[in-house]
């Protein structure tokens, strides 16, 4: 048996109108070719749909049962079809993030909480167990927009520059670093490094400072979570490098000093990294220029 949507949405139809006349009308066809049509799907059951002699029509068991799949299926296509043409139009889509900055939570929520209200019809998520296949998953297609500061030279993919930040030297008051003016490679080597859990190639203190010295801390902790990072280095129980945005709730409190990491200090740059074809699309448009803004309140407050 061959059913089309035709049919489902025929049957609907005549059960809605309570007649092949009104249904026909509703259809925008004639009522003879509607007769034609179920006539037709009839012969393929082998049963008949409707109980002809009752007025209004009314559907047989068999078509009830025809009737219960086009409620079924029909409300589905209808909302792929109204989700396709928001699509055409621009106004949905999937914007999946993975990251390579352990700590962009600190200002990517506040952004997509904005993003969410201009944009309802976007289907957003955050894929931070990719964050060391993102980039070889964004040309999958697997996600959409991935969060670094390693730009590369990949074929339909695309960097765009979203801010720079300074990685900053985070210790206690009591660490005798803090009554230095700055801090350099060597001020490292008797010091616990508390760092996120992310390889060496990815975390500025080595990238920038250590590696280049071919110096190693005196001992590296791995933590998960900023705010157990910070709870350490107030303890005395370690140091850190971290993004100046990640800091800003302490500065007041005197629970630890941040300074310079070297004479010059350090200054970063985070790109969006987003396939070719997505760059045009007005809501990708404007999380760009959220993800622009928001870090900088963050990082004056």
């Amino acid at each position: 048996m061959h059913i089309e949507l035709r049919h489902l949405r025929s049957i609907r139809a005549i059960h809605e109108a309570g007649g092949l006349a009104r249904a026909a009308e509703l259809m925008n066809m004639t009522q003879s070719a509607l007769s034609h049509q179920i006539k037709g799907l009839e012969e393929q059951a082998g049963v008949e749909l409707f109980a002809r002699r009752s007025k209004p029509l009314r559907l047989s068991a068999a078509g009830q049962r025809l009737l219960r799949l086009a409620q079924k299926v029909l409300p589905e296509i209808d909302a792929l079809d109204a989700e396709f043409r928001a699509l055409r139009e621009g106004k949905a889509g999937r914007l999946h993030i993975a990251m390579e900055c352990h700590a962009c939570f600190e200002w990517l929520l506040p952004v997509l909480e904005n993003f969410r209200r201009a944009w309802p019809e976007v289907d957003v998520d955050i894929r931070p167990r990719l964050a060391f296949d993102a980039l070889p998953a964004l040309v999958r297609e697997e996600i959409d927009l991935v969060i670094s500061s390693d730009p590369e030279d990949l074929p339909g993919v695309s960097f765009q520059p979203l801010f720079d930040y300074a990685p900053v030297f985070v210790c206690s008051p009591r660490n005798p670093l803090a009554a230095k003016p700055y801090v350099e490679a060597e001020d490292f080597t008797d010091q616990t490094l508390l760092t996120y859990p992310m390889e060496r190639a990815r975390l500025d203190i080595f990238t920038e400072v250590l590696t280049p010295a071919r110096l190693e801390p005196k001992a590296q902790r791995e933590v998960e979570l900023t705010a157990v990072i910070l709870m350490l280095v107030a303890s005395n129980r370690g140091v850190a490098v971290l993004p100046d945005w990640v800091v800003r709730a302490g500065r007041q409190s005197g629970d630890f000093v941040t300074r310079p990491v070297t004479e010059k200090g350090l200054t970063r740059r985070l790109y969006a990294a987003l396939r070719d074809e997505d760059a045009a699309q007005p809501w990708m448009a404007h999380f760009l220029r959220l993800v622009r803004t928001e870090p900088v309140k963050l990082q004056r407050a």
